[in-house]
């Protein structure tokens, strides 16, 4: 029985690519139906339209340059958030006092709108760069917060009481206790962190940056060139489709390994 399951499992892993290119490609034939029954290329461009100018935008260096500039961006204040969230989301969940002292910390940062956190921050600090990165990450953070912190609240006492008795440091209860039973807490932070912090960072662009897919997105919505401004939101899509695909899930498999096998 856990053979075929076993079986079942990795075909189904086989599939997957196909099962995933065919959705897409259902996706972008119901795309081109409503584009050719909206009959409006200035409303609703085809996939074709948008094509052209991805690729005329691509050729030109425009595209590469601006969409560089979103993912340094995303990159650096995805980082930030991880490494900023989980430190203090661990801290949190051991320690209880601490907890609830900065608990309505977490919650007043968590329920600002990131509009407001971005606009402040361009007030206080400028259009610059560190403004714009901060903004983002301040939005992103209180999120991994939560999550880390409930992921250490809900570990196993018993696997807790066992490395207390068995006398292990700080460190090795970290690598070897809490970070195990975290790692599928922390996949789910990365994935809701990639999906929403690249959002946000177009607003940051739209609002006050000179470059980025955001930028050039605000540049074309004054033009009124929808064909443009779905061309370099799908390709910023895309990229990030490959990076869901390509690193998060795979990631996300490696964290759960360690579940499968406490089944076994």
């Amino acid at each position: 029985m856990a053979k075929a399951f076993q079986n079942a499992g990795a075909s189904g892993t086989a599939r997957r690519p196909v099962v995933v290119a065919i959705s897409l490609c259902a996706l972008i034939t119901l795309w081109w139906a409503c584009a050719l029954g909206m009959a409006d290329p200035t409303v609703l461009p085809s996939p074709v339209e948008v094509m052209k100018v991805t690729v005329a935008e691509a050729s030109a260096g425009d595209l590469w340059h601006h969409m560089s500039a979103t993912l340094l961006r995303v990159a650096a204040a995805f980082t930030c958030a991880m490494l900023f969230g989980t430190v203090i989301g661990i801290a949190l969940g051991l320690m209880p006092r601490l907890n609830q002292w900065a608990d309505p910390w977490v919650v007043v940062f968590l329920n600002l709108p990131a509009l407001v956190v971005i606009v402040l921050a361009y007030l206080w600090l400028g259009l610059n760069e560190f403004a714009a990165i901060l903004a983002v990450s301040v939005n992103k953070t209180a999120m991994v917060i939560v999550t880390i912190r409930e992921g250490v609240l809900a570990r196993d006492r018993a696997i807790a009481e066992m490395a207390q008795v068995f006398r292990m440091s700080l460190w090795k209860r970290l690598r070897h206790v809490i970070w195990p039973q975290l790692a599928p807490y922390v996949s789910a932070s990365v994935r809701n962190g990639m999906a929403m912090i690249w959002k946000i960072v177009l607003v940051v662009e739209f609002l006050g940056r000179g470059n980025g897919v955001g930028f050039q997105i605000h540049l074309y919505f004054q033009l009124f060139e929808t064909a443009h401004v779905m061309a370099y939101s799908l390709s910023f899509v895309a990229v990030m489709l490959l990076i869901e695909y390509l690193l998060v899930q795979t990631g996300e498999t490696r964290a759960r390994r360690w579940r499968g096998a406490e089944v076994k």
